[in-house]
């Protein structure tokens, strides 16, 4: 794909260029690792790690994350290319194909791992200094080559220029100078870097590199690679997890032609075949009888929900502290009344469109192995690798390729279906492709967890807030999906409790507890993790406690928001937005605040109802966002607009439930999403705020289902308290 940046993915490349010299992130910053002439002898300018530019004027600048889908493959090389002041159209973007913690994300103790919307917030100030540092570099040289003071210069877009004689070099130009081979390394300091009033890329709407090729569906995702002499494996797995074969008939499979054999793998059987489908026939041709003995044949969604509530309603039995300021006990016993409110939410599927899949090589008798694969990690994909076949990094090559969608689902510290295409392609000595169907993508899901809420607040005899209990029954996400990250952190699971900390208000004492209960089916990071259930219960329940003392909805916000004036903007922006004052007849309006890591967003839904078959219509929807400094505002708005679409679909559509072990949705007939014609007219407004930039990607999800409940509460007088809000949740609510 050529627009005015490429990606490209060249593992060799890569690794040539960061042979030799590296950047370490302390507390000064960017600081030097290695010294200049430890830099290998290449044709081009390396000043660091992270970008080379060359004799023909093209720079190339590493992008350490993964795309899927947010558009960070154009924003991380965006941030570094302003600092460098590089002309964008002669910029090339590599993706890292390797687990090089030299490049890895500090917000993840620099792992290589794309989620929780960190990339833009934690490669911010590293990507900036080596851009910065390049520049004084290549001014250095142009001075020396000039005999010229280099106080004197200035970039202009990829070029060095001296106003006083009115000389130019360009960056390919520099990097053929003898003068910069010799230049010493200098520091990356921020003493270097732009003002903000300075800059031209970051804060303007440049281009994504990825959008020409996906327009012309030309862009190749994970599901696309085909490699010389590949098969193809279809996995019929265990129905019930944890469950193994008894027997297997794959007789019947191997007669259909191009089928080639069955491989045996630790939670399933794999049908290998010439084409996928024949693979597919040959899957569906398996005779296999399973044990029906595992644990897991207890799981059953209703009744477990029905267990995590009586969890949480327990308020004699306490969870494990998530945030506790004051003493929320004195305050509760000193408040004039309490209010109690339950709220529940069901499991949730990813629904991300490209299903999960990866195709692996297996080479020199299963001593080397070569993978393509769509995840949003290089260090837990290679990780996945090793621990396999029980390779040496040193002997896998890894392709990371951008995903149609994940949402959290590609996160998991062992990939399974990576694992399989390694082991089908080990047994049959060719490279082999997985692929899972959606109903394989759907039955054995890795869910958002159901949960259980308790929330406790008392209040004055003038209305006031007096004492906040927000107690979360659910399982350990991180427990599951990453052992060994449990391992470091445990009981602290940021992923289940994320939002109940509710730091943005002002809740004087205050204490969110996680009640970890069992788990009872397979999980994983979800958008927004737990901040998309843990803010519909805080902001229906604070709704209600308006309510419970007299005081106007917004009203009862602002007074906790007193030490918090961008949020306050923020919720007066948005009912500015929506005319908050205007009467509605057959439509009503709600409202909700929340916060993403550190990011804030308010939000106002505009719903309409119908009484006979119990649907909800989200007609509009306005949301006022405060994620510091957008580096690209259009992408940003995108994915603000993204996240509330994803919002309403979960708050009226979406649920996985499970009976006897066993998921019970297949596809998207039963498994609904929002459609287009059901989409909300959206209306965004960015906070313009001087501060470094925050998460985008999540912070508008969480205020998308309280300000629908809270809007069906100034419709109809009724309440909604279990997510998601389907028709006839609602015909019993207004019965």
């Amino acid at each position: 794909m050529t627009t005015d940046a490429t990606l490209t993915v060249n593992r060799r490349g890569f690794l040539a260029g960061a042979a030799g010299f590296a950047f370490v992130v302390g507390t000064d910053g960017l600081r030097q690792a290695a010294r200049a002439e430890d830099r290998p002898d290449r044709t081009g300018f390396q000043p660091n790690i992270w970008v080379s530019i060359g004799a023909d004027d093209l720079i190339r600048i590493v992008f350490p994350a993964t795309d899927l889908g947010q558009g960070s493959s154009t924003a991380l090389p965006l941030i570094l290319a302003e600092e460098l002041d590089a002309d964008w159209a002669k910029v090339r973007v590599e993706q890292l194909n390797a687990d090089d913690r030299r490049y890895g994300n500090p917000k993840f103790g620099m792992v290589l791992y794309t989620a929780g919307s960190s990339a833009v917030q934690g490669y911010y100030m590293p990507l900036r200094l080596a851009g910065a540092q390049a520049r004084l570099m290549l001014i250095r040289a142009a001075a020396a080559h000039w005999s010229a003071p280099e106080t004197r210069l200035r970039t202009e877009p990829s070029a060095v220029v001296d106003p006083a004689t009115g000389r130019r070099l360009s960056y390919g130009e520099i990097a053929a100078l003898p003068e910069l081979a010799a230049a010493p390394v200098p520091e990356a300091s921020e003493s270097l870097l732009k003002a903000p009033s300075a800059f031209r890329l970051i804060g303007a709407d440049v281009p994504r590199i990825d959008i020409p090729a996906k327009s012309r569906g030309a862009f190749d995702y994970g599901v696309d690679v085909r490699v010389p002499d590949m098969l193809y494996a279809t996995v019929v797995r265990a129905p019930v997890e944890g469950e193994t074969p008894v027997s297997v008939d794959d007789s019947e499979a191997l007669a259909i032609p191009r089928v080639l054999r069955t491989v045996t793998l630790p939670d399933g059987i794999a049908v290998v075949a010439e084409t996928q489908e024949a693979a597919l026939f040959g899957k569906s041709a398996l005779s296999i009888e399973w044990t029906e003995s595992a644990p897991a044949r207890g799981y059953n969604s209703e009744q477990d929900l029905a267990d995590y509530a009586a969890t949480a309603n327990d308020l004699a039995t306490d969870g494990t502290v998530w945030r506790e300021t004051g003493d929320v006990a004195a305050a509760l016993d000193a408040a004039s009344r309490t209010v109690e409110r339950s709220y529940l939410s069901d499991y949730a599927y990813h629904a991300q469109f490209e299903p999960m899949g990866a195709v692996a090589a297996v080479t020199d008798e299963g001593r080397r192995a070569e993978v393509w694969i769509a995840s949003q990690t290089q260090s837990w994909s290679l990780r996945t690798v090793t621990e396999t076949l029980g390779l040496p990094a040193d002997r896998v090559t890894l392709h990371m390729m951008p995903m149609g969608g994940s949402f959290g689902r590609r996160t998991e510290l062992m990939q399974p279906y990576l694992r399989d295409a390694l082991l089908a392609s080990k047994a049959v000595g060719r490279p082999v492709k997985v692929l899972w169907t959606r109903e394989d993508d759907i039955k054995f899901g890795a869910f958002r967890p159901a949960a259980a809420q308790k929330m406790v607040a008392g209040l004055t005899a003038g209305g006031a807030l007096s004492g906040w209990r927000h107690r979360v029954a659910a399982p350990s996400v991180i427990a599951y999906f990453n052992p060994l990250r449990w391992a470091q952190v445990e009981p602290q699971d940021i992923i289940t409790m994320r939002g109940a900390e509710n730091k943005f208000y002002d809740l004087g004492a205050m204490r969110a507890e996680h009640l970890i209960t069992e788990r009872r089916a397979r999980l994983a990071p979800w958008r927004g993790i737990g901040a998309a259930y843990t803010s519909f219960a805080a902001e229906a329940f604070m709704d209600e406690l308006a309510e419970e003392a007299g005081a106007d909805p917004v009203a009862f916000r602002m007074a906790l928001l007193e030490h918090n004036p961008r949020g306050r903007w923020l919720i007066e922006r948005v009912l500015e937005m929506s005319g908050w004052e205007r009467p509605r007849s057959e439509t009503a309006l709600g409202l909700a605040f929340a916060g993403y890591a550190d990011s804030m967003a308010a939000g106002v839904a505009e719903i309409g109802l119908d009484r006979e078959s119990g649907e909800i219509a989200v007609k509009r929807f306005w949301t006022t966002v405060d994620a510091g400094l957008i580096v690209s505002p259009d992408n940003a708005l995108a994915q603000i607009e993204g996240g509330v679409v994803h919002g309403v679909s979960s708050a009226l559509k979406e649920r996985i439930t499970i009976a006897d072990g066993e998921v019970e949705q297949s596809n998207f007939f039963d498994y609904e999403i929002l459609r287009i014609d059901a989409t909300p007219e959206i209306e965004v407004e960015m906070a313009k705020v001087d501060a470094p930039p925050t998460s985008i990607g999540e912070v508008s999800t969480p205020i998308v289902a309280p300000a629908i409940a809270n809007a069906f509460y100034a419709l109809t007088g009724r309440r909604l308290r279990h997510m998601p809000f389907t028709p006839d949740r609602v015909l019993e609510a207004i019965a």
